[in-house]
């Protein structure tokens, strides 16, 4: 008679519990997943060359980037996987209260002062202090950083009348000060501080 043990192992939602199949150009999308899904080039880690890795891009706008939709089993070219009205990035797979999407703005390749590996579902197309996704959850036009036409922002709105600006409660960091001059990131023409203005450096 033989006894099997089974034990219960917790892991975040956005573990690596495998090792990516073949990946030549190490952006964290095998070979096979870039010829038939996201239809990027297997050999360049950055295909459009706009300073964000493939697998760090946000194919399907959900909020979650490709290589973490793989991690959830997500799909990565479609917003809504399970067809159940509600966006992949606002579900929570690991059951901690804590979004999706919110979980993938908490990783290191959400973080504005990491040069190049910025991810794009936390991108602020509109410069507005809101990400794309929050926009869209908040009913806003994420290329219009004044959607209503008031006059004011809306990362300086407050949506909620709670006191604190929608871009502050905005998990983006796009007001960080990242080289520490006293000046914010969104009116800092060289974040980094190398003397470069930011646009020469993504030309790089």
């Amino acid at each position: 008679m033989s006894l099997t043990l089974i034990v219960g192992i917790s892991v975040p939602a956005f573990a690596s519990p495998f090792t990516t199949s073949y990946d030549p150009d190490k952006d964290g999308l095998s070979s096979k997943i870039e010829s038939k899904i996201t239809h990027t080039d297997p050999r360049d880690p950055d295909t459009d060359n706009d300073g964000i890795k493939d697998g760090d891009e946000d194919m399907d706008q959900d909020g979650v980037d490709n290589t973490n939709e793989l991690w959830l089993g997500t799909k990565l070219n479609d917003a809504d996987s399970d067809n159940d009205g509600v966006l992949d990035g606002d579900e929570d797979k690991d059951g901690d209260g804590v979004a999706n999407e919110d979980e993938d703005d908490d990783q290191k390749s959400a973080d504005a002062c990491a040069r190049s590996v910025e991810d794009d579902a936390d991108e602020d197309s509109d410069d507005d202090d809101i990400d794309d996704e929050d926009e869209n959850d908040l009913g806003d036009d994420p290329n219009d950083p004044d959607s209503d036409d008031d006059g004011i922002e809306d990362g300086d709105e407050d949506e909620d009348e709670d006191g604190v600006e929608d871009g502050d409660e905005d998990d983006e960091d796009e007001d960080d000060d990242c080289d520490d001059d006293g000046i914010e990131n969104d009116d800092d023409n060289d974040d980094d501080n190398d003397g470069e203005d930011d646009d020469e450096d993504e030309d790089d």
